[in-house]
């Protein structure tokens, strides 16, 4: 019986480590805000979705995990939408009171399948100021960023917490506010070349980061979406055309 605990917490740790294994590749998702409103952005696989209204979502992961968690997250939305109100629907009680207790659930029961999938949603509020981001790992852990008491509107999602970091630093250093959409979409390019740089050598200069921009970038698909904050539209959501990004591809 004494060994049980022990034994619990060397599986949590090895669960720990086989997760960071299967998600070490995942293409990094870049979320800024810009004039107009909230940019998502990746390269390769889509893997950037609407969820409800003010709410979207970028995620790492295995696909199929990915889908269950984002199926929940439209489920839960909409019923609380239904029986309340629009106005009502929240990202910080979809996050804290559905999602990450199911994540956490799921990665503590050792027997079970854990979910392989990080989670990065950003929720537009009616200013700047008012705008959520806010992470949830595997774990059920949430890392929460909003634009209010001085914050910088940006996150990051990474295949490690190490790239993460990275991407964070560079961010600090780079992001200026009242960027219109097409520098924005530059900036999020760059912030996501860093994060495939190598974790273990120096962060990559300018030059650097152009030149590997145009060999990651190249070879790959660019999703990129807008959280709209002043639009007629019924939905805020809405994918970023091809002939706003092709400027931006390197050729």
């Amino acid at each position: 019986m004494i060994e049980e605990p022990y034994r619990w917490v060397e599986a949590i740790a090895t669960r720990r480590d086989y997760i960071e294994m299967q998600l070490a590749t995942g293409s990094p998702v870049v979320a800024l805000g810009y004039t107009e409103g909230v940019l998502l952005l990746t390269v390769g696989r889509q893997k950037l979705f609407e969820i409800y209204d003010r709410i979207a979502l970028g995620a790492i992961g295995h696909p199929g995990d990915i889908e269950r968690l984002r199926m929940a997250a439209i489920e839960l939305a909409s019923t609380e939408g239904f029986t309340r109100s629009a106005a009502d629907v929240s990202l910080r009680r979809l996050a804290y009171y559905s999602l990450s207790p199911v994540m956490k659930n799921a990665f503590e029961q050792i027997y079970g399948a854990p979910f392989l999938a990080r989670l990065l949603f950003v929720e537009i509020g009616t200013s700047p100021a008012d705008d959520l981001f806010l992470e949830v790992e595997y774990d059920g852990a949430i890392n929460l960023h909003p634009s209010n008491g001085g914050n910088t509107p940006f996150a990051v999602l990474a295949a490690s917490k190490k790239s993460a970091e990275q991407m964070a630093e560079f961010l600090k250093k780079r992001f200026q506010g009242g960027k219109d959409l097409s520098a924005t979409v530059e900036l999020a390019l760059d912030t996501w070349t860093v994060g495939q740089s190598k974790t273990d050598e120096p962060m990559p200069g300018e030059d650097d980061i152009r030149r590997q921009r145009g060999e990651r970038v190249g070879s790959g698909t660019i999703s990129a979406a807008v959280l709209e904050r002043n639009t007629n539209r019924a939905m805020r959501y809405r994918a970023v055309d091809a002939s706003e990004l092709a400027p931006l591809i390197p050729k």
